[in-house]
């Protein structure tokens, strides 16, 4: 990885980690594909069973670096070109890549997490944070809108009202309202921590089982009744089939 993004690998975890801490972890364009590159490498490793994403520093990050993405409007530009066979570009990719995985992915958040900073967080599939970590959809204070996923992970978790309240205003909000809006799922003193012990609960279930469940609710969330059931029926059979033949894990 960059010098700005750690991978490392502990048992059957891994650990990203966004540190570029005097920055607040403030995303560069180099940071985004790392990201990227860092999902694709987890993603060939069939011993990891859970990803934490965590930040060094003071936050979890503050979002995209614009002035120092701004200069390279080029690479911008570049970066901005949706590859057509995943549909998503560089600044997607870097969180949805999060979501291709067929294991969990728990965000640890602390300090601020802005922009794109919580598009990241928002495309794991939990998102453990501090009582005292900040929230806000910043790109409307800048005149632009959320396009690192955000729309996609904003009103699946909270509701399109929600969405668009946070969008629209770019307002800070504390943990506790994050909370009970949905935008985290427990405000806990030690995020990471309590990331391991959910990560631990989870690998002690059957893996196929895991990933399946993964690939069901973000294939059906938003789909009419009649497609969710038929998507149930495909991403069960494997697993009925499997079960019959004696095989587990």
């Amino acid at each position: 990885m960059g010098s700005h993004i750690a991978l490392r690998f502990d048992g059957d975890r891994a650990y990203v980690t966004l540190d570029r801490p005097d920055k607040h972890n403030g995303l560069t364009l180099e940071m985004l594909g790392d990201l990227v590159d860092a999902a694709h490498t987890v993603g060939k490793r069939e011993d990891v069973r859970a990803v934490i994403l965590g930040g060094n520093g003071p936050s979890f990050s503050s979002g995209l670096d614009i002035a120092k993405a701004a200069s390279d409007p080029l690479a911008i530009v570049r970066n901005f070109v949706p590859l057509p066979w995943r549909g998503t570009n560089t600044f997607q990719e870097a969180c949805w890549a999060w979501r291709r995985l067929p294991v969990p992915v728990i965000a640890a958040v602390h300090g601020r997490c802005f922009g794109g900073g919580l598009q990241l967080a928002l495309a794991a599939d939990f998102r453990f944070a501090t009582p005292d970590s900040e929230y806000s959809v910043m790109e409307a204070k800048h005149g632009l809108i959320p396009d690192m996923t955000g729309a996609a992970t904003l009103s699946r978790l909270v509701g399109v009202d929600k969405a668009l309240l946070l969008t629209m205003t770019a307002d800070i909000v504390d943990a506790a309202y994050a909370e009970r809006i949905g935008l985290v799922t427990e405000v806990t003193a030690d995020p990471v921590a309590a990331a391991e012990k959910l990560a631990d609960r989870i690998a002690a279930r059957p893996q196929h089982a895991v990933a399946s469940a993964k690939k069901l609710f973000d294939r059906s969330w938003h789909a009419a009744a009649r497609r969710t059931f038929a998507i149930e029926r495909a991403t069960q059979l494997p697993l009925v089939l499997r079960l019959a033949s004696g095989r587990k894990g």
